[in-house]
């Protein structure tokens, strides 16, 4: 629960998201450096699309997700890393995994698959973790205390 006195406003929230989008985009801008060295224009293309994607992943996956926490008054700090990190965990994993399996996938024998899947859930596992960065930055942008 939230703490008493502490509340959000649309403006907030709207900065909020921008905020989360910056970190996303940050996240994206060291990978490209990694990937590629240390190029600016290559950097600010991974920075201005890592942004983009992150804000849309937050309002379409997050976004559902944090007005239910919302609404049954799981406000807190806890509950936005928890929801970031859900939310983030189960976005690659199935990205990563043919959609859980739904999705026609390559034919693969049994220990491929299962290395696949650890594979799978070790990766969505450290994005779990910048999910919930991003999920306790834009939670920090947009509340604050009443008052």
């Amino acid at each position: 629960m939230v703490p008493a006195g502490y509340e959000a406003s649309l403006d907030r929230a709207g900065l909020a998201l921008g905020a989360g989008g910056v970190v996303g985009g940050l996240f994206a801008a060291g990978l490209v450096t990694i990937g590629s060295g240390f190029d600016p224009f290559p950097m600010l293309i991974g920075f201005l699309v890592g942004a983009v994607i992150t804000a849309m992943a937050a309002v379409a996956i997050g976004g559902p997700v944090w007005l239910a926490c919302h609404a049954l008054g799981r406000r807190g700090p806890v509950s936005a890393v928890s929801v970031g990190a859900l939310a983030g965990f189960a976005l690659f994993l199935g990205g990563q995994t043919y959609g859980f399996g739904i999705f026609a996938m390559p034919q693969e024998d049994t220990p491929t698959l299962l290395y696949r899947w650890m594979s799978a859930i070790a990766t969505s596992l450290v994005l779990a973790l910048v999910s919930a960065l991003i999920g306790l930055t834009m939670w920090r942008v947009a509340y604050r205390r009443a008052g």
